[in-house]
């Protein structure tokens, strides 16, 4: 398993960008899985659904299966958020996954940058950022980064699998 980084503030397109990343790679013959960083509280469940009353009753872990899908859902309930190492042990062997955020993690990224944004660059603070994927003009990237418009999808593809590590 490979694994890469997405990051930039929000806002900067990671979203549709990884959207249209994943049928492009799947193409090429790649298997893709992605890990997503919240900044907030997200719930995946609705209310008065079994699934909900039972994390609702105090179950840590509620799993819900069908026979298109399933879902596991693990309440933290107090703990610390696990770190990504961990959330990456608990998907099945893939070729690439794909990390949207954690941003402040150590792991090969490529920074995800719109210049109407307004944010500054994450590369000069981050040594694992290795690719910049931005509008800017050529001449506004410092030549040891690799470059992808952020409009083209195949080249961002090309950019990911150059750079994707294995995973241990």
């Amino acid at each position: 398993m490979r694994v890469i980084g997405l990051a930039g503030w929000s806002g900067a397109g990671k979203t549709t960008l990884i959207v249209k990343l994943i049928p492009a790679l799947r193409a090429r013959g790649f298997s893709v899985s992605t890990v997503k960083h919240a900044h907030h509280n997200f719930d995946i469940d609705t209310p008065g659904k079994d699934s909900y009353e039972h994390r609702m009753a105090g179950a840590t872990e509620v799993l819900v299966a069908s026979d298109q899908r399933f879902a596991l859902m693990h309440e933290l309930r107090g703990t610390p958020e696990p770190p990504l190492v961990e959330l990456l042990g608990k998907l099945v062997p893939v070729d690439l996954v794909l990390i949207e955020g954690f941003k402040r993690d150590a792991h090969v990224k490529l920074e995800v940058h719109r210049a109407a944004n307004g944010k500054p660059l994450l590369y000069p603070d981050d040594i694992q950022i290795k690719a910049l994927v931005s509008d800017l003009p050529d001449a506004d990237v410092p030549a040891h980064l690799a470059r992808a418009s952020i409009d083209d999808v195949d080249a961002v593809a090309a950019l990911v699998l150059q750079l994707a590590v294995p995973w241990p």
